[in-house]
C-alpha cells in the first residue's frame, strides 16, 4: 500500500510541475517548430520523458531536464520543423535552438554548447548569425 501512497505523490507532484511549467515549455516548443500542432507533440514526448524519470529527478530541476528532452528531440528531428511561419522561419534549425536556448531561456553559453555538444565558440557564431539574419529583415 505504501508504495501506492508513493506512486500517487510522485504523480500529483508531476501534475504541479506540468501545470506551471507546461505553458512556458509549449512557447519554448512553438518557437523551436515554427507550428503549434509539431510543438504539442515534441512537448508530449518530453514531458512522458521526464515522467518516465521523474523519481530520479527529484534532486535535480525538472524544468531544466524536460527542457533539454525537448531540445534534444527537437535537435534530432529538427529538418522535419524547419519552416513554419514567423519570424524565426528564416532561421536553421541549429540557429532557432541556439537563439531560443540563448535569448528566450536566458541559458548561458556555457550551458548551452554543454547540452547541444558542440563549442562555445559555435554557439556564440549561431546565435549572432541568427541575430544578424533578425536584424536584417526587420531592417527590410
Amino acid at each position: 500500500m505504501r508504495a501506492v501512497d508513493q506512486q500517487a505523490g510522485s504523480y500529483g507532484e508531476f501534475e504541479a510541475f506540468v501545470a506551471g511549467a507546461a505553458g512556458r515549455l509549449l512557447h519554448v516548443a512553438v518557437l523551436l517548430t515554427g507550428e503549434p500542432e509539431s510543438a504539442r507533440r515534441l512537448l508530449a514526448g518530453a514531458l512522458a520523458r521526464t515522467y518516465a524519470n521523474w523519481r530520479r529527478l527529484r534532486a535535480d530541476d525538472p524544468y531544466d531536464f524536460t527542457r533539454h528532452e525537448l531540445c534534444e528531440a527537437f535537435a534530432r528531428t529538427g529538418w522535419r520543423h524547419h519552416g513554419g511561419t514567423g519570424v524565426l522561419a528564416r532561421l536553421s534549425p541549429p540557429e532557432r535552438l541556439v537563439l531560443v536556448l540563448r535569448l528566450y531561456e536566458g541559458v548561458a553559453e556555457e550551458v548551452t554548447a554543454a547540452q547541444l555538444g558542440m563549442p562555445v565558440e559555435r554557439v556564440r557564431v549561431l546565435c549572432n548569425r541568427a541575430v544578424s539574419l533578425l536584424r536584417a529583415r526587420e531592417a527590410a
